[in-house]
């Protein structure tokens, strides 16, 4: 019997696993595996990266996003918003072919019956090939849509990720990483979203000692992106991953947060009323928890993990716990190598701690 997944466009993640990954992209296939183990992952699918070529070549733009690529310089500022400009235009302004956007239709519309609503709110994230390897980082280069609705916001999303692969960053990004192994290919991973009370990111290391017997938990109100994106300071805890007692806690003025914007979709910031900024926004079972997913996701991909996670508003633990993503934490090697520079997570926690890193990277 055929695999499915090699022959169409789109899957549920359920369906991935790691031999999926030259497909679908790192992003989709690890939560493909963590579904699998039976970890908390809201719901979703998958669209493999033979879709953007087809999008590409049927709308006549392949030959010359190659070019373009070709010619593209990393170190001309100008000349990578001029590339930047024509072909994420050319991208946006694009449709998708008839076939391909009928099956993200159809992939939306069972979200939709799952979640016994017309148009829920889903997440679109790049999943590049490679991208959550630890040979390589994509660290920031393609944008995450948050809180989108509606099968047409879905498609649109989606033509806008394919696009960010062209910003002026991921331009440079690239070109220096072509000797290093050529251009990624891009996948989508699209996900019902968690309507956070809170959120954040965890690792099953140290990451400044590198000690794996600790797990370092950061953490803030709302959805996740004011973690990832520095925006805050978040509460901080370092756990022993074997007994899950608290090693070093502190507790951050998280001064704002994301949530579900209510007159459109997407995502708006909104100020934390002064009386809970201060206030600590997990408690210890749901630490305990954590600790307990990390050391699940850890034993299962059977390396240290780098891992965004979700705690769901008006609903009793463990049921509100969610993981969204998993990569493993990049190595330090990585920084002596040459590679571009690129804003990570794991940088974020570090400077929380007070330390400035010299590289790193995620996405």
């Amino acid at each position: 019997m055929a695999n499915p997944a090699a022959t169409r466009h789109t899957v549920r993640l359920e369906e991935l696993g790691r031999a999926a990954e030259p497909r679908f992209g790192g992003k989709s296939t690890n939560l493909g595996e963590l579904l699998a183990s039976g970890i908390p992952v809201p719901p979703g699918f998958a669209i493999a990266t033979g879709a953007f070529r087809r999008f590409l070549e049927e709308n006549g733009i392949r030959e010359r996003v190659g070019r373009s690529l070709r010619s593209a310089d990393p170190d001309d500022v100008g000349g990578l918003r001029r590339i930047s400009g024509e072909l994420s235009g050319a991208v946006c302004s694009a449709s998708l072919p008839e076939g391909l956007a009928r099956e993200i239709i159809h992939r939306y519309r069972e979200l939709a019956e799952l979640a016994g609503e017309e148009n829920p709110p889903v997440a679109v994230r790049s999943s590049a090939v490679g991208e959550d390897s630890e040979q390589a980082t994509f660290a920031g280069q393609q944008k995450t849509y948050l809180w989108v609705r509606g099968a047409e916001g879905v498609c649109e999303a989606v033509r806008k990720c394919w696009a960010s692969l062209y910003s002026p960053e991921a331009l440079s990004y690239r070109a220096r990483m072509a000797a290093a192994g050529g251009e990624p290919a891009m996948g989508v991973a699209v996900q019902m979203m968690v309507d956070a009370e809170v959120a954040g990111v965890m690792f099953t290391c140290n990451p400044l000692s590198g000690d794996p017997s600790t797990v370092a938990v950061n953490a803030s109100w709302g959805l996740g992106e004011a973690v990832v994106a520095g925006e805050v300071t978040p509460d901080e805890y370092r756990l022993s991953k074997v007994t899950g007692e608290v090693l070093h806690r502190s507790i951050g003025r998280k001064h704002l947060e994301y949530r579900p914007d209510p007159s459109s979709a997407g995502v708006r910031v909104v100020e934390v009323e002064q009386a809970r900024q201060g206030v600590p926004c997990l408690e210890e079972e749901h630490l305990q928890a954590l600790v307990e997913i990390a050391r699940r996701v850890e034993r299962h991909f059977g390396t240290h993990q780098d891992i965004e996670w979700a705690i769901a508003r008006g609903r009793e633990m463990p049921g509100s716990l969610f993981i969204v993503q998993s990569r493993p934490v990049t190595t330090a090697r990585r920084r002596s190598e040459g590679l571009p520079k690129a804003r990570s997570a794991i940088e974020l926690v570090m400077g929380t701690f007070g330390v400035v890193p010299d590289n790193g990277g995620r996405s």
